[in-house]
């Protein structure tokens, strides 16, 4: 309002001042200090006029200029009326001015205080209207009965404890603020780091605002705090200080600086140590490669795998068909990362064709396998790491399941080993993977080497990538050629059979059609599995083999004469396929002492009893308890019931030379002079699959060696002397200093079997029929059953007539040395007839059966 007054232009009437003026002298004159200022607006002028009887001021805005914080002395008259009498009647005297600015000068402040108690006066009445209202609501809410009245301001206790907390709860807070920032630290180091961050900007600050405050005015505040981060980072700064209060400060920054320092440092070096233990842990690192084997748990087939991936990449490198310089293995254990590489290094140290890589992780998680990339592996190997059974199944069905769950596993070949064929049908029921179940047959092939001499050395030597191998191969150029023509084309390399919708054929028909989709196997070297050798025939078939002239298979009387030949130089067998011991075909009669007992000796048991002939005995040795082994038995042969083989149990320890010598003598009391054979055959009676195999590898040895020694001393006969033994290196020591013991590393060549499958999956089906009991199976036969005394045929020709026994002849041995895919083929072979003959059959056929 006061605003609006002064900018109107409009005159302001003040009220009537009355002012006794006798009392003022017109003499007499005073001089006052006086604070004034000029307002920049629109330019107050004030002109004074005297009306008649009354006195009036009128106020107009003219001036622009405003000066203000002036001090000026006025000689203010006593008697105004007088000295407006003079004004009037001296207008251009030399007080003239000086009247004039006194009146504007006078008429400034009296508005000034009239508009203070205005203001003032409003002020007042606001306060009035205000504190009734304030009062009233604070005397109803304050009165102890008013929530009765009014349920709305009903009062919420609030339960609060404004008691000072105990010592012990205080305590128990900062214990408690401890506790979860040893946490965070545990998690994660560098919360230590960004708490001595914190520290150290505090310290920083506080002493630059301690240097500020005691400098007074000689440095600014940011050269207080460079000096205090000086005095922090430099431990000699705070000796420049001058005075004792900034040397002490300098001195407190500086400790805290060194400590600092030095628990930075501690802590930079803690947490690159937890990382590396990450890292060397691999749990939480991502694997980027491509075309790597995943190996997944670790048991005593690892050592024999890795060497085996090794030769296969040996080679793989020389043929050029490799894709890097070293083959990436990536071995996953839930062990810790240290015994992993500890367990790899001894393995690998001189294996100079893979990199073995580690990784400490779950392998029953997803996620384990999403960081080893799986998808981009050429195969994954899992290999069980329990000794029951029933757990190894287990394992392995939960790995399977993990590895569902990953996108493009399809094309991703899983080779897991499993203890039963049950479980090989279960695992290849899961959809989204391409699952190949390795059967571990262990027992069962101790069981085809404990009765055939030089068999064991025949399956390394198939499994043995610098030798000949079982290789499958498409020809799409031989298309529609009948087998017979595809047997005869390859020259270097023995043809077996063929490879037709998942399913493998040993023995197709001379007429069947070779199909676009059916693959070839064959035994040859590595090479071949790339490219092999296919020859244009020229020659004419003889009795001797193939010779360079044209064949002509329309020559019907030709081809009926040469089979006749062959005809009447071998013994016939069924051309009907059967088990090895059904009714038309009884295997032989044998007494086996097995030393030794373990859980999977009862499989051994219905092994024997496939092959063996009724009244076969099986006396079984060992310190293990009868109602273990029966509790076995009954758990796993459940419906399977012996047929052939009559089963005795014996308590003692094989090693006790009395009670092995006992053992023996009562065997041969009871065949009395029955021309039975006798074999010994020696396993582990521990579980050493998960265990030291060195210890069990000595037990073995030394229980083989005693029994061969009471055999030379009692005179009796023993046919075949076995021992199971891991260490090959132990074994082939034992062979040489006795030639008549044959050590069976089963375990190692079940290993091979998995890493060659790892390498072409196709090749399960191969090793399943071959290892098992019903299918067909690598023989060592006498050569008489193939030839007659005086002959030298060639072995494509002893080929042909091993085919009309429905057999595949692979090799021969002679003077004790095996032969696998001779080469050449068509040359005569100059064999006795004390040698024999390496062949693929369904049935034993060591006795002439003509049907």
């Amino acid at each position: 309002m006061l605003l609006l007054h002064l900018q109107s232009c409009h005159p302001w009437i003040l009220p009537p001042i009355h002012t006794r003026l006798s009392s003022i002298t017109n003499n007499s004159r005073r001089y006052m200090p006086c604070h004034f200022s000029w307002i920049k607006s629109s330019a107050l002028h004030v002109r004074g006029h005297r009306g008649h009887g009354e006195g009036r001021w009128e106020v107009d805005s003219h001036r622009s200029e405003v000066k203000s914080n002036s001090h000026t002395y006025k000689q203010v008259p006593k008697n105004l009326g007088t000295e407006s009498d003079c004004m009037k009647k001296n207008n251009n005297s030399s007080q003239g001015p000086q009247a004039r600015s006194m009146i504007q000068f006078m008429s400034l402040c009296i508005i000034l205080r009239l508009t203070h108690k205005q203001l003032y006066d409003l002020m007042i009445k606001v306060g009035q209207a205000v504190l009734p209202y304030v009062f009233q609501t604070h005397s109803a809410t304050s009165l102890p009965l008013a929530c009765v009245s009014d349920a709305l301001n009903k009062p919420k206790p609030l339960n609060l404890d404004v008691s000072l907390p105990s010592f012990h709860d205080i305590r128990w807070s900062l214990a408690r603020l401890l506790y979860l920032f040893n946490i965070q630290l545990e998690r994660n180091v560098a919360t230590f780091f960004v708490v001595l961050l914190i520290m150290c900007f505090s310290f920083v600050v506080i002493g630059g605002l301690l240097f500020f405050k005691f400098r007074g005015n000689k440095n600014s505040l940011e050269d207080c705090l460079w000096e205090a981060w000086a005095c922090l980072c430099s431990s000699s700064t705070h000796l420049k200080q001058s005075t004792r209060v900034e040397r002490v400060i300098g001195f407190l920054l500086a400790i805290w600086g060194i400590l600092f320092y030095s628990r930075l440092l501690s802590t930079m070096t803690e947490q690159f140590r937890s990382n590396m233990q990450k890292l060397r842990e691999g749990a939480q690192m991502q694997v980027l490669e491509t075309d790597h084997i995943i190996i997944c748990g670790m048991n005593s087939h690892l050592p024999f795998i890795l060497k085996q991936l090794n030769k296969y990449h040996e080679f793989a490198v020389r043929l050029g068909t490799a894709t890097a310089r070293k083959q990436r293995i990536l071995l996953m254990s839930d062990l810790p990362r240290k015994q992993i590489d500890r367990i790899a290094d001894n393995i690998a140290k001189d294996l100079n064709h893979i990199d073995v890589l580690s990784k400490s992780c779950s392998i029953s998680l997803t996620k384990s396998f999403e960081r080893a990339a799986a998808n981009k592996a050429r195969a994954i190997i899992i290999l069980p790491t329990k000794g029951d059974r029933y757990e190894v199944d287990t394992d392995a069905f939960l790995s399977v399941l993990a590895l569902q769950q990953i996108p493009n596993m399809d094309s991703v070949p899983t080779i897991v080993e499993v203890s039963s064929s049950k479980t090989c049908d279960l695992l290849k029921s899961i959809s989204a993977l391409k699952v190949e179940p390795v059967e571990n047959v262990a027992s069962k092939l101790f069981v085809q080497c404990s009765r055939q001499k030089g068999l064991i050395k025949i399956y390394r030597h198939l499994l043995n990538y610098r030798k000949n191998v079982f290789n499958l191969c498409s020809l799409p150029n031989l298309e529609g050629m009948t087998y017979r023509q595809i047997r005869h084309r390859f020259q270097e390399a023995v043809v077996c059979g063929l490879y037709r919708s998942g399913k493998i054929y040993f023995h197709p028909n001379d007429g069947e059609i070779l199909q676009q989709t059916d693959k070839v196997l064959f035994i040859g070297s590595l090479r071949d599995t790339k490219k092999p050798e296919v020859v244009t025939l020229n020659g004419k078939e003889g009795k001797h083999g193939i010779h360079n002239e044209e064949i002509h298979e329309k020559d019907v009387e030709h081809a009926i004469q040469l089979s006749k030949l062959r005809l009447a130089n071998i013994v016939k067998r069924p051309n009907r396929s059967g088990s090895k011991a059904s009714d038309w075909n009884l295997g032989p009669k044998e007494c086996i002492l097995l030393l030794g007992w373990r859980p999977d000796v009862v499989e051994m048991i219905q092994e024997y009893d496939n092959y063996l002939g009724p009244g076969s005995v099986l006396e079984v040795l060992s310190d293990t308890p009868l109602d273990d082994r029966i509790i076995r038995a009954s758990n796993t042969n459940g419906h399977n019931k012996l047929k052939n083989v009559r089963v005795s149990h014996r308590i003692g320890n094989p090693m006790d030379y009395d009670t092995l010598k006992e053992t023996i003598l009562n065997i041969q009391n009871s065949l009395k002079n029955e021309d039975v054979p006798l074999s010994i055959a020696v396993i582990s009676d521990r579980e050493w699959l998960l265990g030291d195999p060195s210890k069990a590898d000595k037990l073995s040895a030394y229980s083989l060696l005693l029994a061969e020694n009471i055999c030379n001393k009692l005179g009796v006969k023993v046919q075949n002397l076995v021992a199971e033994i891991v260490d090959s290196k132990l074994g082939k020591q034992i062979t040489r200093i006795k030639p008549s013991v044959t050590y069976i590393a089963a375990e190692e060549v079940m290993s091979l079997v998995t890493a060659q499958v790892a390498k072409n999956s196709e090749l399960n089906e191969v090793w399943k029929d071959i290892l098992d009991a019903d299918g067909d199976e690598i023989y060592v036969k006498d050569i008489g059953l193939y030839m007659k005394e005086g002959e030298n045929p060639s072995f494509s020709e002893l080929s042909e007539r091993a085919y009309l026994r429905r057999e595949v002849a692979i090799g021969y041995v002679r003077n004790k040395k095996n032969v696998i895919n001779p080469v050449p083929k068509s040359e005569p072979l100059s064999l006795e007839m004390t040698d024999s003959l390496i062949v693929i059959s369904e049935l034993e056929g060591e006795q002439p059966i003509v049907l």
